[in-house]
């Protein structure tokens, strides 16, 4: 019987990476990966994914707004025979020629618990600022497919945590990028795997 080969996925991110790392990561710790990350793909070269990248091993593709929107960057994944998309703090639009081509294959975080506190600017410190202003009583992540729009792609999973009288947002982001690393790359294993849709 033929063994099945891990399905090929590319990370997309634009900032520091952590979450691009802690997916490599938890992909190469199992006995029988269903996923293997095999690019990560930034539109910051001077990010700090890009230098993370390149101590993991992880081929780093850098391009810029023509390209992802030009096409170019479609064609490189196809190039790659890419099989899965995660954003993980990625804050350009995903074009639709990419959603077309990748039907519920690209999935995105965000530290907040949607439909609250998403689309455009709400990114990052930003998100956990507007929980706080809000008065908000508890945030979390939702993890979602991406579609056309920001933050709009259908709710795959959601985690809360409280959100406690006098706390501040960084407080607040200290509580929610444990569940970022927590679930991100089980829910990523869970929908290679078709343990969920």
């Amino acid at each position: 019987m033929k063994e099945l080969q891990p399905r090929r996925i590319a990370i997309f991110a634009s900032g520091s990476g952590t979450n691009a790392e802690n997916i490599v990561r938890y992909f190469r710790s199992q006995s029988e990966p269903l996923g293997q990350v095999v690019m990560i793909l930034c539109n910051h070269p001077q990010a700090g994914v890009v230098q993370r990248a390149e101590r993991l091993g992880v081929p780093c593709h850098c391009f810029n707004r023509e390209e992802l929107y030009g096409g170019q960057v479609l064609t490189l994944l196809n190039k790659e025979c890419i099989d899965f998309i995660v954003l993980a703090g990625f804050l350009l639009r995903i074009p639709e020629s990419m959603v077309m081509a990748y039907p519920r294959a690209i999935v995105n975080i965000h530290p907040a618990l949607l439909p609250k506190h998403g689309g455009k600017g709400m990114y990052g410190d930003h998100v956990h600022q507007a929980v706080i202003a809000d008065g908000d009583k508890e945030t979390g992540i939702t993890i979602h497919y991406v579609n056309g729009e920001l933050d709009k792609g259908s709710i795959i999973f959601q985690k809360s945590c409280p959100v406690l009288p006098g706390e501040d947002y960084h407080q607040v982001a200290a509580k929610v990028h444990p569940l970022e690393y927590e679930y991100y790359p089980k829910v990523i294993e869970s929908l290679l795997g078709g343990a969920i849709e």
